[in-house]
């Protein structure tokens, strides 16, 4: 949507995202590593009385109870999405009741990894996705041929079109996701249990979230491309793929499936995921992934994900939605993760530096800008 509506305009809000996921990505995972603690349970126990844990447990839960069921409804919808776009057939019926039957089959598909699979097993399956995913989208990219000036002009030139706010804040909502902060915490410290593997976990991260604000940016090059001044209206992979028929003939529509479904489905597994993590820290749980507690966290997340995803919504307007839930949420976790980071007695000599500090100061700011700016707008004050 960012691409077709408003062309290479909106790329410098892709680099910004990207530059501030390295910032608080690397904080959450220094976090998970020195203190073998998720970022959930490092807020509970530096929080000290009884007023300011209510209200950071509060705060905490509503923002990722309200922003990972909303993240869900269109992590199943994208993954659908995809599914569709290969096999035709969408919809069935029960009586009169009417089913999205591919946003169901893939969240059952999540279902079945997150119940059964080890952490090792759900990184085999979310690393192959996103090759997947960075074949057909970076590819579509280099196929198509951009105009280079205008994409750097984009890219390095910050500006704000009429009308594209609340598709920037969604792009940094999908990109800067909050419950990856809590997610990112916990996995690093499972994966790392000594500050000397800091250096290991920084060229993960930058490697990863790099390779990750390229994939998004193909995907908003390709739509600049292909629908930008044309009036397209997508509500569907097939609008999506048909537009794309005349640059990559009958790739178009296989190449533009596998990249949805990776995305949908990759999110459709975290994001549960991260909740549960999420609710076992700040809630100061004591237990294992097998636990019914954590379990029924992730599965509550995934299912209000496939409720919702069955009440007849566009797609494309549920996904960004749930994006720009997840650009105003932001601040307040982003906020949270930041005090944590200067807990010396928490992180000692590991506690965030001047720059750091003044980095994630500016990340949080411009978050709070942009996050209040939009709320002004969907209710019509600006």
């Amino acid at each position: 949507m960012a691409g077709a509506k408003f062309g290479y305009a909106l790329l410098w809000g892709m680099l910004f995202s990207v530059i501030a996921t390295i910032i608080l990505q690397e904080m959450s995972a220094r976090l998970g590593i020195v203190t073998q603690k998720g970022l959930g349970e490092a807020i509970r126990e530096s929080t000290k009385t009884v007023w300011s844990k209510a209200v950071a447990i509060t705060l905490v839960l509503s923002a990722i109870v309200i922003g990972n069921a909303a993240f869900e409804t269109g992590n199943v919808l994208g993954g659908g999405l995809g599914l569709e776009t290969i096999c035709g057939w969408n919809r069935f019926h029960i009586g009169s009741v009417s089913f999205n039957g591919w946003a169901l089959i893939t969240g059952f598909m999540a279902f079945i990894l997150l119940w059964t699979g080890s952490s090792k097993a759900v990184e085999k399956v979310l690393v192959t996705l996103v090759i997947l995913m960075s074949l057909a989208f970076i590819g579509t990219t280099m196929v198509i041929g951009p105009d280079m000036t205008k994409l750097l002009k984009g890219l390095l030139v910050p500006s704000i079109p009429k009308g594209s706010l609340l598709t920037l804040v969604g792009l940094i909502g999908t990109t800067v996701v909050p419950y990856n902060l809590f997610l990112h915490a916990s996995a690093a410290s499972e994966k790392w249990k000594n500050p000397d593997d800091l250096g290991k976990s920084w060229l993960d991260i930058l490697v990863s979230i790099s390779l990750g604000g390229l994939i998004s940016m193909a995907i908003i090059i390709a739509a600049a491309v292909s629908f930008y001044g044309t009036d397209a209206i997508l509500k569907n992979a097939a609008d999506i793929a048909g537009q794309l028929q005349p640059l990559l003939g009958k790739w178009a529509r296989i190449s533009m499936a596998i990249g949805l479904f990776a995305a949908g489905f990759t999110s459709a597994i975290t994001a549960p995921l991260a909740a549960a993590y999420a609710a076992r820290g700040i809630l100061g749980w004591n237990c294992d992934r097998s636990n019914w507690k954590f379990r029924s966290v992730w599965l509550s997340i995934l299912l209000i994900g496939m409720i919702f995803s069955q009440i007849g919504a566009s797609p494309v307007e549920a996904i960004l939605f749930a994006q720009v839930a997840n650009g105003i949420l932001l601040p307040i976790i982003a906020g949270y993760l930041l005090w944590i980071m200067n807990q010396s007695s928490l992180l000692g000599n590991y506690r965030n530096k001047l720059f750091a500090n003044f980095a994630g100061g500016a990340v949080v700011l411009i978050t709070i800008i942009l996050g209040a700016r939009t709320i002004l707008v969907v209710l019509k004050v600006i």
